[in-house]
């Protein structure tokens, strides 16, 4: 049963026991507001004792039927040779992939083990969203960034400009190869859309919805902000190092971890295991379109090409009828 809680009742339940088994708290459940995740990693343990985490498993099916299901014959595209192809290794969970939205990084701190699940940080300012030439990344009403898989053409741009290179490719499918399979973009780009169609009734994400540890919670932004930095503050008690990650990372995000471990030291964990299967935890992470004026004129000349390519679209749409 869905729990709703107006603001005062969610702070008199400030541990979040009594009602994180729903994984979402709203403290505004008759409109539409911005949710943000907070995500425990002194809770989270991995799963350990199945043969996927269960945010993994949960978030692979719902989505599965959303998954690329590719041509037997993948042209390559100009100027490549080659092309990205996951489809021989889509029941691979150990990395973010076409087949694969979420995924759990596992490091060794101090002798402990660290368990990160990782997937789209649905960022508050996304460059993902303004870099794509055919405006096929949304961001609605609850924070969620999303990609139109019937628009893309997979050219890659929006995981280019992602810090943590989130999205993925997926070649063989997609609006591509009925327009220009040999020259134009090379498949379809899929991530995490946070559920959005479950986030507008007010229910639980998938991934939230199935952990058994409660250490993935969904609640209206300012109060995911608010108890975030409260459970960190605990965690860092008198250290100078920082326990909170996604808040100011990018411009601020809609996913927030808190740590019991810095995020100094995760961060030195991850580049000790130097995988390319990685996703770095920088804490310096500044939007790209705010520090770089050349990818802004990039930006201001993306409209152009989606208003090129729609045009192709339509005049190839309208010979074939």
């Amino acid at each position: 049963m869905q729990n709703k809680l107006n603001r005062r009742g969610f702070f008199k339940l400030l541990g979040v026991s009594a009602c994180a088994g729903s994984g979402f708290l709203n403290a505004q459940t008759n409109t539409q507001s911005k949710i943000s995740s907070v995500i425990d990693l002194g809770l989270c343990d991995g799963c350990k004792d199945y043969e996927n985490a269960m945010c993994v498993s949960a978030c692979r099916d719902k989505n599965k039927e959303r998954f690329p299901n590719p041509i037997e014959n993948i042209p390559d595209y100009f100027p490549r040779k080659g092309y990205e192809d996951h489809s021989k290794n889509k029941n691979d969970t150990s990395y973010l992939s076409p087949y694969n939205w979420t995924y759990v990084q596992k490091l060794t701190i101090d002798g402990k083990e660290v368990f990160i699940p990782r997937r789209c940080m649905h960022c508050d300012d996304p460059t993902c969203q303004k870099v794509c030439p055919f405006g096929v990344i949304s961001k609605d009403e609850s924070g969620a960034v999303k990609i139109d898989s019937n628009g893309c053409f997979g050219g890659a741009k929006c995981r280019d400009m992602c810090p943590w290179h989130i999205p993925q490719r997926q070649a063989g499918v997609g609006l591509y190869l009925k327009i220009a399979p040999k020259l134009a973009g090379g498949g379809v780009m899929y991530k995490c859309d946070g559920c959005a169609d479950l986030l507008a009734n007010h229910k639980a994400p998938a991934c939230a919805k199935a952990c058994p540890k409660n250490a993935i919670l969904f609640m209206d932004r300012d109060l995911a902000y608010k108890y975030a930095r409260q459970k960190a503050k605990k965690y860092q008690g008198s250290s100078k190092e920082t326990f909170i990650y996604g808040d100011t990372q990018n411009g601020g995000t809609s996913t927030l971890y808190v740590s019991p471990v810095s995020f100094e030291k995760i961060q030195n964990a991850i580049k000790e295991q130097n995988s390319k299967k990685n996703i770095h935890m920088n804490l310096e992470v500044k939007n790209k379109l705010n520090e770089d004026s050349s990818l802004i004129k990039g930006v201001l000349f993306t409209p152009i090409v989606g208003a090129i390519a729609g045009g192709v679209i339509l005049s190839k749409l309208k010979d074939r009828k």
